[in-house]
């Protein structure tokens, strides 16, 4: 159910319906989850309120749901089990969140106070189990403590840097009475502070004297909405921009001063904008989008690190100095700092390498496809504002080195964690949170097998899904990294199931492409389609050695 609050009065002075009442005052408007016994009374005061709920088939599915609602978003996704063996299958979601530096708020049933001191059926210390992958965790000891908690719980998970938080309730305050003049408390927004201006001299100084400055755009400047003031700071100074996979987007691909993505697990055209660079200028970069190491391995360059907080201590990440404040206010008064050395167009070598790689895949038609062809006609199939999901595999490095991007969060590659099986479900989460735009899930089929039971939940749900599945029969990427390893792989290779009969079973509508030329006008079939399209396509990963090669007979000098 959606739409406005249908509170009994049970409801209303129930901890479960206050519990309720705060998630709406903070805005939310769906929750993700799977229920249980002991949280009975929290699944019927959401099915009385105006937040949707949607049942999903496995706990950690909803988890990666909740995650991706929170990613574009930018306010905490939500997502609710039972306790026990539910809430531990939300720890992959969870922990995916804070690695991704996204707000989350999880919700599970606990035994009740009157069994948690001992052995007891389905009882194990969930507060201790989530504390080392979220921002906080705790237990909700009383009805009481539901509108402060709940207010302590999103103020966390949305402020910088985000994460995910946990909670707990037992299954005796689900249950329990509330006291009327229990309400939720006031939702309010902390602000980022504007820059110092000392630091913006300073670093200004190290502009000036820079010779060959480089920018890095990460996570941080797409989720603080930094694309606007970062492409007129990085324009007016001629200077190129990489972004991390996270960051993709954060200035658009074909602008003159983009040098695309960097995070590729071997040297690639970008990492060679990097060698000649003697100062990094660092936006919204975070230490777990990918090793420092690959951009200052000889601890020389000078960095100026530009965020909403302190940088990390690493070796190869020693600051220089520190922009700490809102990011787009930073980017506008260095610029003005130092509009006066204007330094015309940026190098563009990378850039055009990457578009001549991704024009002969296009061309490519080969069967099975070309991982070239395969971008090529996705992104001919997607508007600029459309969303792609990629997840963790093989298809991650094809789809990272050379997706044109063109907005902040539009191509959505999570490189925290990094865990297989988040785009499926994620998808559905993208295409509830912006029901304007194409979603597209791509999927590697050792990621779609593990959450391919969320189909149903796209199709009773009514929930627009398209997901293309890269399919080799096999863990491509593990397969490629012993092969650069070892000169040998083992144990990568499994079966599949006839996808479009897979897909039928759930009354999806699925496709099995027989020829390079079918896949584009698959892919706008399917994306055209209001309700569920599954595309299996073979891909040829024999292209991944080749890369890898070609990649290794560079000229360092670009």
């Amino acid at each position: 159910m959606t739409g406005s609050s249908v509170f009994s009065d049970r409801d209303r002075h129930s901890a479960a319906g206050l519990l309720v009442r705060c998630l709406e005052n903070e805005g939310v408007r769906v929750v993700f989850g799977l229920p249980g016994e002991e949280n009975i009374h929290l699944t019927f005061a959401l099915a009385r309120s105006g937040i949707r709920y949607i049942l999903t088939r496995h706990e950690q599915a909803a988890s990666f749901m909740a995650e991706m609602y929170g990613r574009v978003t930018g306010a905490a996704g939500v997502v609710s089990a039972t306790l026990g063996p539910g809430a531990i299958n939300l720890q992959l979601g969870v922990a995916d969140a804070m690695t991704n530096s996204t707000p989350l708020v999880a919700l599970s049933a606990q035994v009740g106070h009157n069994r948690n001191y001992k052995e007891a059926h389905q009882f194990v210390d969930l507060v201790n189990m989530f504390a080392p992958i979220t921002k906080w965790s705790a237990s909700v000891p009383s009805a009481r403590a539901i509108p402060e908690m709940l207010r302590r719980a999103f103020k966390t998970a949305e402020t910088e840097r985000p994460g995910a938080v946990y909670l707990a309730v037992p299954e005796d305050v689900d249950a329990a009475p509330a006291a009327a003049e229990l309400q939720p408390l006031p939702r309010y927004v902390v602000r980022a502070e504007a820059p110092s201006p000392g630091q913006i001299a300073r670093a200004a100084a190290l502009l000036h004297n820079a010779r060959h400055p480089i920018v890095l755009a990460g996570h941080g400047a797409a989720r603080n909405a930094a694309a606007t003031s970062l492409t007129a700071f990085a324009g007016s100074l001629g200077l190129p921009v990489a972004t991390t996979f996270h960051g993709k987007g954060v200035i658009a691909d074909d602008l003159i001063n983009s040098m695309g993505s960097i995070g590729f697990m071997r040297r690639d055209y970008t990492n060679f904008g990097f060698d000649a660079a003697d100062l990094i200028i660092a936006i919204g970069y975070e230490l777990q989008e990918f090793d420092s190491a690959r951009i200052n391995p000889q601890r020389d360059k000078k960095i100026i690190h530009v965020h909403r907080f302190p940088a990390e201590v690493d070796a190869h990440y020693s600051i220089d100095l520190g922009i700490i404040g809102d990011i787009s206010e930073s980017l506008d008064a260095l610029s003005t700092a130092v509009s006066d050395r204007f330094r015309g167009p940026a190098p563009t070598r990378c850039r055009e390498m990457v578009q001549a790689e991704l024009d002969r895949g296009r061309a490519d038609g080969r069967y099975p496809l070309a991982p070239q062809r395969i971008v090529a006609d996705t992104r001919a199939a997607l508007g600029r504002d459309d969303v792609v999901l990629v997840d963790t595999g093989a298809l991650k490095m094809w789809m990272a080195r050379l997706y044109p991007t063109y907005a902040p969060n539009t191509c959505l590659i999570p490189n925290g964690l990094s865990a297989m099986g988040f785009a499926l479900p994620g998808a559905l989460a993208v295409a509830l949170a912006e029901p304007d735009v194409k979603v597209l899930a791509a999927v590697g089929d050792g990621s779609f097998l593990m959450h391919s039971q969320e189909i149903e939940t796209a199709v009773r749900e009514a929930i627009p899904l398209t997901v293309l599945i890269w399919e080799d029969n096999g863990y491509g990427l593990i397969e490629w990294k012993m092969d650069l390893t070892l000169g040998e792989h083992d144990a990568t290779a499994f079966g599949n199931p006839d996808i479009v009969r897979y897909a039928e079973s759930f009354g999806a509508t699925g496709y099995r492409i027989a020829d390079a030329e079918e896949l584009l006008p698959t892919l706008r079939t399917a994306l055209d389609d209001p309700g569920v399209s599954i595309i299996a396509c073979p891909v040829d990963y024999s292209e991944n050695l080749r890369l890898t090669a070609r990649l290794g007979q560079l000229d360092a000098a670009l």
